[in-house]
């Protein structure tokens, strides 16, 4: 290779076969060409044919691949800044050795990079085999996006273009030290320094795979080393974002993400000690970091946890998780225009967590306002000509419940397809319901029981269709019309009703998706049906007679 690559692509590479091999080909065929490319793999003291396939490419495109051997490190930062130490490239792009690129990645990037004068450019990233990757900041190209106001934070993967001028001129380097998470104060610090980030969305750039043995570094990681990892990043990142929004934009990735994970499904089954190390930790985090603002923008579970974690309520804390594993989330407590969930420590003097963490802030209600809205009982109520629905649903709202809207509606036709979905429908703001049919009482919760009962009273028209029962219950400013499940109650027997000449006939069943609806349709009396059928008949006989005649 004569002249300088335009990009130089760095490959930290332990134990990767068979993925090796696509990542390579995928590098080696871009439509960039090799003679703009630069490839530098570092093997790190791999113990499978890694290194051998390596020095098979750099046989075959000697001009494009360079390899170093060296032992290993114990991770990806050492031999990552051993590649940058020897790039020649205008650019500097890194790529995990079991993903791999689609053909014009780099080409589409170098332009971006080029026509926008950036100095950091983010390729849409998809994951493969179940990987999970955050698609916010994907959504369309942008030439120029900020740190502070995007979803770049929840982006922090090194899997980026940088640079080069920029890497070398604060000299940028991977702390070798850190066992997971070590790209995350490199790609930070170049996000804050950079004079330019640019997005290229509307090109898969980068497939992160997740390997079939689920041996990627970031999945082995103990909880500990987890821990350490986010407290050096979150403390690298204050030292170089001074306290305010800005910093809260970057570190509620940390909260929401590393933080959150170390108090998941697994914490309840862990050692005590390992526990207590856990929340001490998040709490000395939470204690310098956790603002008012920060707490304010995230999710109520998540933010329950950590103020949990925060302060050290370790038994509560358990709780919170298996109960929300095994039956979903908690109840709401509806105060006025508030509603609160009611997680395990909300107001509990000896906790001393503040309402506030448990408060829904402008955000949907979870699946559980859904998952527990069932039928507990219903029966036809007939008056005369008239009949009416009657109905006793359970509802987890606790609370001022009669300030709530609670309402059961009988709503001819399905939901929406894009609403038909198990959880609850939250309406949009300037819906219009009308005014609510029938009666309704409700029986609230008391302290310890799960939910409330509202019991309604819902008169037929004489009309015939499907009518969904619903219940719509305002939470937190928002309403939310919620299908009632039937869970194998038996329903009431149909019901003939209506004026005599021309009947009616209700029932009620579960649909096939378990939600509980009214059927009306309408019935004819023997007479009239004799008479119908006989002139049919005649009918019939007269055009057949006419047929033969001609």
């Amino acid at each position: 290779m004569s002249a300088a690559p335009e990009v130089t692509v760095v490959v930290a590479v332990y134990n990767t076969m068979p993925y090796l091999t696509e990542c390579l080909n995928s590098l080696v065929g871009q439509s960039i060409g090799r003679e703009r490319l630069e490839i530098v793999a570092v093997d790190d003291g791999s113990t499978d044919d890694s290194g051998a396939e390596l020095d098979r490419f750099a046989a075959l495109y000697p001009d494009t691949v360079k390899v170093i051997h060296q032992s290993n490190s114990g991770g990806p930062a050492a031999p990552s800044n051993r590649a940058l130490d020897v790039a020649t490239g205008r650019y500097v792009y890194f790529i995990g050795s079991d993903d791999y690129l689609g053909e014009e990645a780099l080409e589409r990037m170098v332009k971006c990079a080029d026509d926008n004068d950036s100095d950091v450019v983010v390729g849409k990233m998809v994951g493969t085999n179940g990987r999970y990757v955050h698609q916010a900041l994907y959504k369309e190209n942008a030439a120029d996006v900020s740190l502070y106001d995007s979803a770049l934070p929840f982006t922090l993967a090194n899997t980026k273009l940088f640079r080069r001028d920029m890497v070398e001129k604060y000299h940028l380097r991977f702390p070798e030290h850190l066992p997971v998470g070590s790209d995350q104060p490199f790609t930070i610090e170049a996000c804050v320094r950079a004079r330019k980030i640019s997005v290229v969305a509307d090109y898969t750039c980068y497939y992160a795979v997740k390997r079939g043995d689920a041996s990627n570094i970031t999945y082995r990681a103990d909880h500990l080393a987890r821990l350490r990892a986010a407290a050096e990043i979150m403390d690298f990142t204050a030292g170089l974002i001074e306290a305010g929004p800005g910093r809260d934009a970057v570190l509620r990735r940390h909260f929401t993400w590393e933080l959150a994970k170390l108090v998941q499904d697994d914490f309840p089954s862990l050692d005590r000690e390992l526990q207590r190390q856990i929340c001490t930790g998040i709490g000395r985090l939470a204690d310098v970091y956790f603002t008012d603002g920060l707490r304010d923008a995230m999710d109520v579970k998540r933010r329950v946890r950590i103020a949990l974690a925060q302060a050290v309520a370790i038994d509560d804390l358990a709780e919170a998780i298996s109960s929300e594993a095994e039956h979903g989330a908690p109840p709401f407590v509806v105060e006025g225009e508030r509603a609160y969930a009611r997680y395990p420590g909300f107001r509990d003097p000896r906790i001393g967590v503040s309402d506030r963490v448990y408060e829904l802030v402008g955000e949907a209600v979870p699946g559980r306002l859904a998952k527990g809205t069932v039928l507990l009982d219903s029966a036809w109520e007939q008056q005369g000509e008239k009949l009416a629905y009657t109905a006793s649903v359970q509802v987890p709202v606790l609370g001022d419940v009669e300030g709530a809207g609670l309402a059961l509606r009988l709503v001819k036709g399905a939901m929406p397809k894009s609403a038909d979905k198990p959880g609850a429908r939250r309406l949009k703001p300037g819906h219009e319901l009308g005014p609510v049919v029938g009666e309704m009482r409700v029986e609230p919760a008391v302290h310890g029981t799960a939910a409330t009962v509202l019991h309604a009273r819902v008169p037929l028209e004489p009309a015939t269709g499907k009518w969904g029962v619903r219940v719509y219950v305002d939470v937190a400013g928002s309403t939310y019309e919620i299908p009632v499940s039937g869970k194998g109650l038996p329903m009431p027997l149909a019901r003939k009703w209506g004026r005599d000449d021309d009947p009616y006939r209700a029932s009620a069943l579960v649909n096939p998706k378990g939600r509980v609806v009214v059927d009306t349709a309408q019935m004819y009396p023997p007479k009239r049906t004799v008479v119908r059928r006989a002139l049919g008949g005649l009918v019939r006989k007269l055009k057949s007679r006419s047929k033969r005649k001609k």
